[in-house]
């Protein structure tokens, strides 16, 4: 991974850059924001960019022994932690071959993505306290080419306090040129005292434009498509990527959430439970796209609601719907509708009775509506 094939993030990608060039390189580093944002790749990319033998300007050189050894993610002063699942390895290393292959099919992937990658069962992963025992004897040998030592720990914020309170000392004491990087979507999930002693990066989410532009140019998407996905993803690109390889199921989405506004609307209690049996029916990942999808939605008719067409960010088949629910979403409901849907969504993730959790929302979105 290069800084060229990182999605948008310029200024971070700057940001980064100059503190190679200006060798002010903090030992510890957490890049905050959603996997789809590029916290991922934007690590990968300054690992090369630090580890390369003759970086350039703006990039790597692509062409010295270790950019080589980076392109089959074996460098041996580049090492990964990651969340894993305890009843099947304590450490990271147990699953290094999946990990290198699931790295190397994709930069953009989720902690979920992941999961299902080793273990079919979904279990909970966390990184442990065994995986610190794992960190510092690493980190104890001496760099094989010389140069910065580095530690990679995707889903930081998947540590449990018995593994951060044990890496907590070489943040305190680093050796010379070992460098942190922590990759984190939940900030609140990292002890204080972890927090205090790395520097922390924002990584915002990405443009429309970016996203898109790399559906456009990665997966041959149409513009018109590409461009409404990208709306729906918000900036992130692992969610633009699951609704196009669910086939850009955007107008499923829309439709269901249609019929589940209008039924509850209607208060018809029949309509009401065959929606319900129908969401029940969809795949986990249909279900929570399609709670990402109903928050979008319910976003955008609270702004058409009070500022009008032009601020709300809908596609011409969404517009006709949300320009007359709109009225419906409004300052004595918005909260309730969003914490309802980002509960569900919860819940879902932890395995959540699907019919029952559905047939609550349509009860709850019923009395949401008849509220406003």
């Amino acid at each position: 991974m290069f800084f060229k094939d990182v999605v948008g993030q310029k200024e971070v990608i700057a940001q980064l850059i100059q503190e190679v060039k200006s060798d002010k390189i903090g030992h510890g580093q957490m890049l905050v924001g959603k996997t789809g944002y590029g916290t991922f790749p934007l690590a990968m990319a300054f690992s090369r960019y630090l580890l390369c033998e003759n970086p350039g300007e703006h990039d790597a050189c692509g062409n010295c022994a270790s950019c080589a050894q980076l392109n089959s993610f074996q460098h041996p002063d580049l090492h990964f932690v990651y969340p894993v699942v305890q009843a099947i390895a304590k450490t990271s290393e147990h699953f290094l071959p999946t990990w290198r292959k699931m790295i190397g099919a994709t930069p953009y992937f989720t902690q979920y993505d992941w999961l299902q990658m080793i273990d079919s069962k979904e279990r909970k992963p966390i990184i442990g306290a065994e995986e610190s025992e794992s960190i510092i004897q690493k980190l104890k040998l001496k760099s094989y080419q010389g140069g910065y030592k580095v530690m990679v720990i995707f889903g930081a914020d998947a540590m449990n306090p018995s593994c951060a309170n044990k890496i907590l000392k070489i943040l305190e004491e680093p050796s010379p040129k070992t460098l942190f990087l922590l990759l984190v979507e939940n900030p609140q999930a990292i002890l204080a005292t972890i927090q205090s002693r790395t520097q922390s990066i924002q990584v915002p989410k990405l443009l429309e434009s970016d996203v898109s532009s790399y559906l456009q140019k990665e997966k041959n998407m149409e513009a018109s498509k590409a461009d409404a996905i990208a709306r729906f993803a918000d900036g992130d690109l692992c969610k633009a990527l699951e609704v196009f390889q669910d086939g850009g199921a955007t107008d499923e989405y829309r439709e269901l959430f249609i019929q589940l506004m209008r039924s509850s609307y209607k208060k018809d209690v029949i309509e009401m439970m065959n929606w319900a049996e129908t969401a029940a029916s969809l795949s986990k990942e249909n279900q929570k796209l399609f709670m990402l999808y109903t928050l979008h939605m319910i976003r955008q008719s609270f702004l058409m609601n009070y500022l009008g067409a032009q601020n709300a960010n809908l596609t011409p088949s969404e517009l006709g719907f949300v320009e007359k629910f709109s009225p419906f979403i409004n300052g004595k409901n918005i909260r309730e509708f969003m914490s309802e849907f980002d509960d569900a969504y919860y819940h879902l993730e932890r395995n959540a009775n699907q019919k029952i959790l559905f047939t609550q929302l349509c009860f709850q979105c019923m009395r949401f509506i008849h509220r406003s």
